[in-house]
């Protein structure tokens, strides 16, 4: 009988960087940022990244982190 694993969501932000792909960060995951030519390949190493930081805190020993009330809001600043 196959478990089923338990899916856990993480807001990723995507930016278009100089090489005209994508820089992945996850707020919730300080530290991880990873980057993909087209967006599919960002989505890919996104999922890839967290991953590994989750396998990195298990291995570690350390409790999993959560996302707790993360938002993204458009802010105008005069310049």
């Amino acid at each position: 009988m196959r478990s089923v694993k338990h899916l856990t969501e993480y807001t990723a932000f995507f930016e278009k960087n100089e090489s005209d792909g994508y820089t992945v960060t996850v707020p919730s995951l300080p530290g991880l940022v990873t980057e993909g030519r087209t967006f599919e390949e960002a989505v890919k190493m996104a999922k890839d990244a967290v991953l590994c930081y989750l396998s990195g805190l298990k291995k570690a020993e350390l409790e999993s982190l959560r996302e707790h009330g993360t938002g993204s809001f458009r802010i105008a600043v005069p310049v």
